[in-house]
């Protein structure tokens, strides 16, 4: 079974990332950095709201009814508005995030901007931009029977967990979604920019 965070790399191409970053006004190397990010806290969310059973069940419920996966048949359709479900809910990056993240919804925009390098603004947009996409992977792989009520902390857990070596950030962004939005980890992030963004651009010379 492949991980999250491969199913959403593959949809991640060269076309999508260009597409971004035209939409936020960035370059693209600071975009696809950024966008690493941003994949990284909502998946790090989803890993830490299914541990509680009601959780996992109020996402599965919300992958059968707004998230089956089919905006992965046109992500770059979807990135610059061509493509458009008739779900409003599907692409609801905003209502995402409110229910993964909540009160730490800032702490997460925050940590991706020093991260990153671009504006808050910048950083909140891509977040919401890219909510629908991780929850249609997700929901492409419920649709293929791979996750259920039984196994789908393990198999975010588990995403998490492989991922950590090439992702540096996620420890960081597991810091700030443990943090109840009071900020205190904040200090902390000032040194992951350079790793996150050094990191991508030493990967693509």
């Amino acid at each position: 079974m492949d991980n999250l965070f491969n199913i959403i790399q593959k949809q991640m191409t060269p076309e999508v990332i260009s597409a971004l970053s035209k939409q936020i006004r960035a370059d693209e190397d600071t975009t696809a950095a950024a966008a690493q990010g941003a994949v990284s806290a909502i998946v790090g969310a989803l890993s830490k709201n299914t541990k509680n059973e009601s959780q996992a069940s109020s996402l599965l419920g919300a992958l059968d009814r707004d998230h089956d996966g089919s905006i992965l048949n046109d992500v770059l359709g979807l990135v610059v508005g061509r493509s458009q479900p008739t779900n409003s809910r599907t692409v609801n990056g905003l209502g995402i995030l409110d229910h993964l993240l909540g009160n730490n919804t800032n702490g997460i925009v925050a940590a991706l901007s020093k991260g990153s390098g671009l504006d808050f603004l910048k950083s909140a947009t891509l977040l919401k931009m890219l909510a629908p996409i991780v929850m249609g992977s997700l929901g492409k792989a419920r649709s293929q029977n791979e996750v259920n009520q039984n196994n789908i902390f393990d198999f975010l857990n588990r995403s998490v967990q492989e991922a950590k070596p090439q992702r540096e950030e996620l420890s960081i962004f597991q810091q700030v979604l443990d943090a109840d939005g009071d900020g205190s980890v904040m200090d902390d992030v000032a040194g992951m920019g350079m790793k996150m963004l050094g990191g991508f651009l030493k990967n693509r010379r």
